[in-house]
């Protein structure tokens, strides 16, 4: 999945989920402080985006992620052990 996919993906599950507008989900947008999103959220969050992409976060990866950038650097890797 390439970056504008993942991006477009990331914007529609962020306002299905949470009502996140669309044009405020960037790279730079910290999940937690610019849209209020807490662990819960954020294991939801990881929930659908495997449900949607098939790539199930390892638990480093989920301890990483901040950003909107984050989680697209992450959807464009292969996961762990399937390199």
């Amino acid at each position: 999945m390439d970056k504008d996919e993942g991006l477009a993906l990331l914007s529609k599950l962020l306002h299905e989920l949470f009502e996140i507008a669309p044009e405020k989900v960037v790279p730079d947008a910290d999940l937690f402080k610019d849209f209020d999103i807490d662990s819960i959220d954020a294991v939801d969050l990881a929930v659908e985006l495997r449900k949607q992409t098939g790539r199930q976060l390892t638990p480093e990866e989920f301890k990483k992620i901040r950003t909107v950038a984050d989680i697209l650097d992450i959807l464009g890797t292969p996961p762990a052990g399937n390199a």
